[in-house]
């Protein structure tokens, strides 16, 4: 099967803040996995414009979409790729919670979101990954005083059993000037655990 980008969104709950619009054009994305907190049809609509391989699992401000799954498993080249919002996860975002969910699901890759910050790290042969909030919606409890969310989301691209994550963050100057970054993060499924 041949590679093609998945888009990993989440978390988006103010849709006029969405500063990556321009970046995410129409025919470059094959799939979309969205981790919950959509929150309004516009911004259903504009994902589907994006791709039409959408794929949602509910946050728990998604009250009007009572039937999404809490979550939702894909496979992509040789990993099976498990997302959920991450509100079920307890204690929120914590490891070893989610490093359950992960076997739970038996996935290669668990995506969560809830947290509104981007996180990627293994774990046990897992790897793991919160897109962040794509228009930097706050959220309590999550971020220091005075420290405020960085708008982010990731692009996927998987080839086998290697997945390489380009992570898009929104960052602001001490001028106030906004800038796109892009770090490259790769994850490659350890061949011994796959045979096991």
């Amino acid at each position: 099967m041949a590679s093609r980008l998945v888009l990993v969104i989440g978390d988006l709950f103010i849709p006029d803040r969405a500063s990556f619009k321009k970046l995410l054009t129409p025919g470059k994305i094959g799939q979309i996995l969205c981790l919950g907190n959509l929150t309004d049809k516009e911004t259903y609509e504009f994902l589907r414009q994006i791709a039409p391989d959408l794929q949602i699992v509910k946050g728990n401000f998604d009250v009007d979409a009572p039937n999404l799954a809490l979550s939702k498993v894909v496979t992509h080249g040789s990993l099976r790729i498990g997302f959920t919002h991450g509100h079920t996860v307890i204690p929120p975002g914590d490891a070893d919670s989610l490093l359950i969910t992960a076997r739970h699901m038996d996935v290669d890759v668990l995506l969560w979101g809830g947290t509104h910050k981007f996180e990627a790290y293994e774990l046990e042969g897992k790897f793991f990954v919160n897109p962040g909030s794509a228009t930097g919606a706050f959220s309590t409890g999550w971020y220091p005083d005075g420290e405020e969310p960085i708008p982010s989301f990731c692009l996927m691209d998987v080839q086998g059993d290697v997945l390489v994550l380009y992570v898009y963050q929104l960052k602001t100057d001490a001028n106030g000037v906004e800038n796109v970054g892009v770090e490259k993060v790769s994850f490659r499924r350890d061949s011994n655990q796959a045979a096991s």
